[in-house]
């Protein structure tokens, strides 16, 4: 490790070694074809006859007023294909010989204030990568956003001046290539070191977490049995928790399985990848069992209102009436507190309420069936799931632009909302959620897939107004060096 540091350090001290700087010179012909009239040519001039190259360039200023609405066509912006129309009929010069390139010498800037488009192109000996053209964009697109057209071409063109033919050892990315080298090797074994100690930290958790689970299980498998015995059969709700019940033991010898493999590791197993696999699989199934084994209880308790039912009826209705607190959460989050589903949303609340309310009720007095209790619970969680599916349409329609953004959205909210739940992670089930697997929406999904789908809306229009290097159906063969984009 010392020899490879050492290494890195001679080549970046080698690179400290002054070199001959660059010939400066001014531009050798500015040319400025001003036809959206936005320029003070006054102020321009004498400003771009000061800037200084390394090498005798051209430099061409192009202006027009294109479409506002104007957008990509087949990946190709329409800046890129004026520019090129424009220099074929007016200026030939531009561009090369054989008609395919831009002119050696050359450097064009563009700009279309309607549309807030801003061009550059190179010739063949001028020119940048995309992210140095990307570069030479940003520097005017600051001063545009404020309509400062003049002085947003002199900062393009005092830009591209710095980073056209650009000597190596004078690009910033070789000195942050070798810091980096040099950080990362001195960082790789602190790095490799922490790592290690914290998937030992992480992997002791989970097996603490899975021991405590797969203790309770076992000292609960008679009762299991016993509880499971009883359950009504002919019950909708009673038959889907047998369905768990019929696969415990088997599971449950699973986890034995895993947990003699995992209490096998040494600390410094733990440390290693390959363990967590095992270790995660350990805490999933013994957490799992867990949670199961106290469904199997509550079912027999509940649906054979035996004593304790109160307490069972309780844990099926919590995990709803929960999220009927978080509501105001919801539309904090949204700022869509006024709207119509909003309201639809908190009138339920209060319905909702009071309907959990009137069924243990119902229940204590022997009115109501504990099947038909857990079918409004049920019926209420769906409900919960429809409005909230109307008022995603209203988050949408205030987030979203078009109907591509809205149909990210929607995925977005689907994929959150189906997202399987776990374990290890918190997660208990119910008799519901057992019998009617996402019987209802929480809101911490629903706003985790809002979040979601802002973030690909972000995305996708952070990539639409990206830069584009075609010049469209027109340009033919062309294939000079440019790029445009959006400010």
């Amino acid at each position: 490790m010392r020899r490879i540091l050492l290494i890195i350090l001679t080549a970046l001290l080698a690179l400290a070694v002054p070199a001959a700087p660059a010939f400066a010179v001014e531009p050798v012909d500015i040319i400025v074809e001003d036809t959206a009239g936005v320029l003070d040519q006054n102020t321009l001039l004498p400003a771009l006859e000061q800037i200084q190259f390394r090498d005798p360039t051209t430099v061409a200023i192009y202006t027009y007023r294109g479409d506002p609405n104007a957008d990509y066509q087949d990946g190709d912006t329409v800046t890129n294909e004026e520019t090129l129309r424009f220099a074929r009929e007016e200026h030939p010069e531009w561009i090369s010989a054989d008609g395919q390139k831009w002119a050696d010498g050359l450097f064009i800037f563009t700009l279309d204030p309607d549309g807030r488009w801003i061009g550059t192109y190179f010739g063949e000996d001028r020119k940048v990568d995309s992210d140095q053209a990307q570069d030479i964009r940003d520097e005017a697109a600051e001063l545009f956003r404020d309509a400062q057209w003049t002085d947003g071409t002199i900062a393009a063109v005092q830009e591209a001046a710095k980073l056209i033919n650009r000597p190596w050892y004078l690009n910033p990315a070789t000195w942050i290539a070798g810091g980096a080298l040099l950080l990362a090797a001195a960082g790789t074994w602190l790095t490799i070191v922490t790592v290690r100690r914290n998937r030992l930290k992480t992997n002791r958790e989970l097996i603490a977490k899975a021991e405590k689970s797969y203790a309770n299980v076992s000292m609960d498998l008679e009762a299991t049995e016993l509880n499971a015995n009883t359950i009504p059969a002919d019950s909708r709700y009673g038959a889907k928790v047998l369905e768990e019940h019929r696969t415990f033991r088997t599971r449950y010898n699973t986890a034995t399985e895993l947990g003699n493999t995992v209490r096998a590791f040494s600390d410094k197993d733990l440390k290693r990848g390959k363990t967590r696999k095992p270790v995660e699989e350990f805490a999933e199934l013994a957490t799992s069992l867990d949670g199961i084994d106290d469904v199997i209880a509550d079912t027999n308790t509940l649906l054979n209102m035996g004593p304790g039912w109160q307490a069972a009826w309780d844990r099926q209705a919590q995990p709803l009436l929960g999220e009927l607190e978080k509501l105001e959460d919801l539309f904090e989050q949204d700022h869509t507190g006024n709207t119509a589903t909003a309201a639809a949303l908190l009138a339920f609340r209060t319905e909702c309420r009071r309907r959990l309310q009137s069924a243990a009720a119902d229940l204590a007095d022997g009115s109501l069936p504990p099947e038909a209790a857990l079918d409004i619970i049920r019926d209420s969680g769906s409900e919960l799931a429809g409005l909230l599916k109307n008022h995603s349409e209203t988050v949408i329609e205030k987030a979203a632009k078009d109907s591509s953004e809205k149909k990210l959205m929607r995925e977005a909210l689907e994929a959150e909302r189906s997202r399987p739940r776990r374990y290890r992670d918190g997660y208990r089930p119910g008799i519901l959620d057992t019998a009617y697997p996402n019987y209802f929406w929480s809101v911490a999904s629903f706003n985790a897939g809002v979040q979601a789908g802002n973030g690909k809306i972000e995305s996708a229009r952070s990539t639409a107004s990206g830069s584009s290097s075609g010049y469209g159906a027109s340009g033919g063969s062309f294939s000079g060096s440019g790029s445009s984009s959006r400010f």
